[in-house]
């Protein structure tokens, strides 16, 4: 819907036709780059978050006996983003040409049809060499970077509500998961347009030269309008708020069980 918003009418509209076109698993199509893709990236995400958090103390002069603020916390989260970026924009790359792949062939822009992983890898590196894993990677950071600042600052926000000022570690299994719902709200509030126009970059750029994010914003607005930028909003704010909860829900007890091994041993 990012990459081809005329093509369908809404979000029920493009899961019928393409439950018609290609099937159930059709709309699993590019989930093992999508399994590197958050995998990679949510695992550098937080190991750099806590040296991100580490780094904001000392800027910010915090005792280690005292907890960062929220929006200590945000500033933390957005440095994180720009190390998990590197491992993000490859994977999503694979991801998103594997995905709009049949709309491609339908279009007549592609020939050949690339339906696993390896082909599509091995497309990109005889076509484009290392670097070409890369495109879009100048607008990855500039959606993950402020992003991530409102991500990780929706999340500390929540779970300052729901602590009332009480400590945020003690709280229960939905806290964390509504806090973690509203944080991936806040995330692709703020950076789904300019994901709309990372998706183009990158599925455009098989056939040459592709511009950047100034020049692709333009020429979509000025062919398409700008509500074109929203389109597909709404599915990815139906999977964010589960796959947050669920995420944020995991790394925080995650974290308390490492924290009890570690002062065990």
């Amino acid at each position: 819907m990012q990459t081809f918003p005329t093509l369908y009418k809404g979000l029920a509209d493009c899961f019928l036709k393409t439950y018609n076109q290609v099937g159930f698993w059709g709309l699993y199509r590019g989930t093992s780059p999508a399994l590197l893709a958050y995998v990679a990236q949510s695992s550098i995400l937080f190991m750099c978050y806590g040296f991100c958090q580490d780094f904001v103390r000392e800027v910010a002069r915090v005792d280690d006996s005292e907890e960062l603020n929220d929006l200590q916390n945000a500033a933390a989260g957005s440095m994180a983003s720009a190390f998990a970026a590197l491992a993000l924009c490859p994977t999503e790359l694979v991801k998103c040409r594997l995905q709009t792949m049949y709309e491609m062939k339908m279009s007549g822009k592609i020939r050949h049809n690339y339906n696993t992983i390896w082909s599509m890898v091995k497309s990109i590196f005889m076509k484009e060499g290392p670097l070409g894993f890369y495109r879009g990677f100048s607008t990855t950071l500039t959606q993950e970077v402020p992003g991530y600042f409102f991500y990780f600052g929706g999340y500390e926000l929540g779970r300052s509500f729901f602590a009332s000022g009480g400590s945020k570690d003690e709280l229960g299994p939905v806290p964390l998961m509504l806090s973690g719902g509203f944080a991936g709200i806040c995330l692709w509030l703020i950076i789904f347009p300019v994901d709309s126009i990372k998706s183009r970059i990158q599925v455009l750029s098989m056939f040459g030269r592709q511009a950047g994010l100034i020049g692709t914003f333009i020429s979509v607005v000025r062919s398409e309008g700008i509500l074109a930028l929203y389109s597909g909003m709404k599915a990815t704010i139906i999977r964010a708020i589960p796959s947050n909860a669920a995420l944020f829900l995991a790394y925080e007890y995650s974290r308390r069980v490492m924290i009890q091994i570690a002062e065990e041993y």
